[in-house]
Formats: structure tokens, sequence, C-alpha cells
């Protein structure tokens, strides 16, 4: 959260959590200190909606297992510094909100347990959970053959669309991975899908974002047939300089850019994408599973899912980015057996049925993605398949360590592009060659 973050690896997901989600909630506590000095500490960040689908799992869990007490610990802006400095301080909570792009810094400090201890004694059950999920997700969180967090939700990306907009230009959008539409016909309807006023002034757009622009110009990349990241865990090179990256980066780029269906970067410092969506003045919006709670319910609003779109070196499926968190279990935790108790529950078929039928998380094992409870919290979406099919067509962004320096320079790089002040293909040079320079210091 998806992932995406109090700028967590930079996913704006993860920045529409916010500290303030523990207002209201009694249950959260604020720091380490104080409750029940037996309870298993539970460190995540959350909206408030995700917050109390949480509490509901806390809550069955403990009524199954009351004698293990969990209290949480609400993240602030900075998850992972905030981590690091309980963990210094020999206050490490017990289990841990793991993220997909930051998860292999702790890791690689010894901070998390790898949760082979716990699987390789249930060889059994690790069978079910590995033939139940999905490999994308759970292969995420392998850092050096050790598996550090189980993967507790998918958030990938993926448009939102308007149905009475779309149905009033006559354009029907694909429902499946599989059947993914091309660039050039998803420019063609964002194109039909904008309307300017007698001023030449936008009234509608046809497309917007809600994530951060350069991991969705990204996800247009690899949809042309190019990894960001060789290979996604443990990197020793960026492909952004490959001519197919390139090509569906500019592609993403353009749209704003070029043929002015999406707003620009000044144009979405004055007005959010999500209040564009919601309003109607704009069709399609690009984003994850964490703003349904927010768009469902809406008496004004009528909308259902596609995939994004394909270009012409990729294929045959669209893909999308993994998107996961998972829950993972301090080294240093005093209470590793009852942690594992907790993360299991949530993370195996009874906490993931919980999450399915609230319809606030896409669950992570297939038993839970294809219960009735999923179905009938998002009875309003058609193309379901867009959610029970994304883990499957899920790819690693990059997991490395050193993702903080790579992200800073990354940044840099792809603004100038998103901006129109630099062309795509000029990623292959000096900004390639400054990542790959720290990836090789990481080998």
């Amino acid at each position: 959260m998806p992932g995406g973050s109090a700028r967590v690896g930079g996913i704006s997901r993860r920045a529409l959590l916010g500290g303030a989600a523990a207002a209201g909630l009694t249950a959260m506590t604020a720091g380490c200190g104080g409750g029940d000095d037996d309870a298993v500490t539970f460190f995540f960040q959350a909206r408030p909606e995700e917050a109390r689908s949480r509490l509901l799992i806390i809550e069955e869990f403990q009524r199954r297992r009351p004698d293990i007490k969990i209290r949480t610990i609400m993240s602030g802006p900075d998850p992972l510094q905030q981590m690091l400095t309980y963990c210094a301080g020999g206050k490490c909570p017990d289990v841990l909100m793991a993220w997909e792009l930051l998860y292999a810094g702790l890791a690689d400090r010894g901070v998390l347990v790898d949760l082979r201890e716990f699987l390789d004694r249930d060889p059994v059950y690790a069978a079910e959970l590995a033939a139940d999920g999905y490999a994308p997700l759970r292969n995420t969180f392998v850092w050096k053959d050790g598996q550090y967090a189980l993967p507790e939700q998918w958030s990938g990306v993926f448009l939102y669309y308007n149905r009475k907009l779309f149905e009033q230009a006559g354009i029907q959008p694909p429902g499946r991975w599989a059947d993914a539409w091309s660039f050039d016909e998803f420019l063609a309807a964002a194109k039909t899908l904008t309307h300017r006023g007698s001023d030449g002034r936008v009234r509608q757009w046809g497309f917007v974002d809600a994530w951060v622009p350069y991991f969705s110009a990204a996800c247009f990349g690899m949809n042309n047939g190019a990894e960001w990241f060789s290979p996604p865990v443990r990197p020793g090179r960026t492909n952004i300089g490959d001519p197919h990256f390139a090509e569906g980066f500019g592609f993403y780029a353009d749209l704003a850019v070029e043929h002015r269906v999406a707003p620009s970067v000044g144009d979405r410092q004055s007005v959010s994408a999500q209040d564009l969506f919601c309003s109607g003045r704009a069709a399609m919006l690009m984003g994850g599973h964490w703003l349904y709670s927010e768009f469902t319910g809406r008496d004004d609003l009528d909308f259902d899912v596609t995939v994004l779109p394909v270009g012409p070196h990729g294929g045959p499926g669209a893909i999308t980015d993994v998107g996961s968190t998972g829950l993972a279990i301090a080294a240093a935790s005093p209470r590793r057996e009852q942690a594992w108790e907790f993360v299991k529950f949530a993370t195996g078929p009874e906490g993931q049925a919980l999450i399915a039928a609230s319809g606030l998380f896409v669950p992570v094992l297939k038993s839970a993605m294809h219960a009735p409870g999923f179905a009938a919290a998002h009875r309003g979406i058609r193309n379901l398949e867009v959610f029970t099919e994304g883990p499957a067509n899920s790819r690693q962004l990059a997991v490395t360590p050193l993702w903080g320096k790579v992200e800073s320079l990354l940044e840099r790089g792809c603004n100038r592009v998103l901006r129109g002040a630099a062309t795509a293909d000029s990623l292959g040079g000096q900004t390639a060659s400054d990542i790959d320079a720290v990836l090789r210091a990481a080998t």
C-alpha cells in the first residue's frame, strides 16, 4: 500500500494510509510503552477503514486463542525509520508489517526472522499454504533464500472506469488480464473520453493517475515487454534504458505531455485524481484496491475495473506490480512462538477469509479469493477477474536493501521525462549508469 507511503518506497498508496488512522480507534496504542508486557506487539500502517478490518482479524484471533494477547502499534509517516528506531532501542515490535520495497533492508540487517524456522516444522501446512497462494507474492518476500515475510494482501494497480461515461462513448474495456487492450486502443479511448470546452479547457479527462507517476510509467514500460530491474529480486541492473521499456514509459508520459488526455504535473497539484474521478470529471483512474472503499457506496458513481494496456512488444496478457504487504516477525522478539501463531492465522485460510469478506483488501489465497464472501463484498463489480486474477499476473518492481538510494536517482531522472523536459530514451544515460553503480555495490 501497494504499495504505495509515507513514501514507503515512494508508493503513494501507502501515503494514503497516514498516521491519522489512529483517530477514534481506542484499541490502538501510540508506541511500545504501556499495556500488557506479555502481549504480542503488532506494528502496522493503515487508513481508518483498513485499521478496523485489521482489528476484526485481531479480535477473531483472540477469540480463538485467548491465551495470546495482541497489542497494536500504529505507524507514523516513516515506518521504516520507526521500525529501525524501535529495534535499535531494544523495543522492536514482535510482528511487523512488511512492504515489498522495504523489507529487504530489514532482512539484510538481521532484524527479521526467517519464517522457514516455523514452516519447516510443519511441512504439510507449508505445502498447503504454497499451493493455495500465489508464487509472485510469496517470492517477493524471499531474500537470500529465506522467507522473511508471508504476504497478507494484494494491491497491484489497475484501472477504475466510469461505466456511464464509457457507455455514452460506446467503449467496452476488457475485463480480464488475458484480454488486455493495446496501447493504441487505450489511447483512442482516452482521447474520445477527454472533453474540452469552447475555451479549450478540459472539462473531462480521459485518464488520471492516483499512484506515483513514475511507478505507473514503469508499469507501462513493463507492459511493453521489459523488466524494470533485472532480476527484480536482488537486481544487478536497471532496464530503464531498454528501448521497449523506454517506449512504454514514454507512452505514459505522452498521455499528459503530448496528447493532453491526462493532467500535467502542474495540473495534478491543484486537484486530486480521486476527486476528479468521483465527480465524473475523469473517465479512467489508475490505482489499486486501496481506493475501492472510497469509491463504493456512492450513488453518483457507477464504476467498474479493467486492466492496464499492453504495448506492441508486450503481452500476450497485461501485467501489474505485486503491490503486496506481508507480515514478518522480529528476530529479537521474546515471543516468537506466539507471534507465529498470529502471523499464521492472519496469512492463512482463516484470516484471509475475513480479509476477503471485509472488501477492504484483496486476499492472497485462492480459497479466500474465490469464496462467496469476496464476491459479496464486491457485488457491484462485473469484471471481478481483474481482482481475482491480479496476483497471478503480478511482477515485482525491485527488491533491494538499497532501494532508498535507487529511488532518489529514479525520481530525479523520471520526473524530467514526466514533465516533458526530457525524452524517455534519456533515462538510459546517466540515470541508468548511476543506478547500476549503486546496485553493483550491493553484489
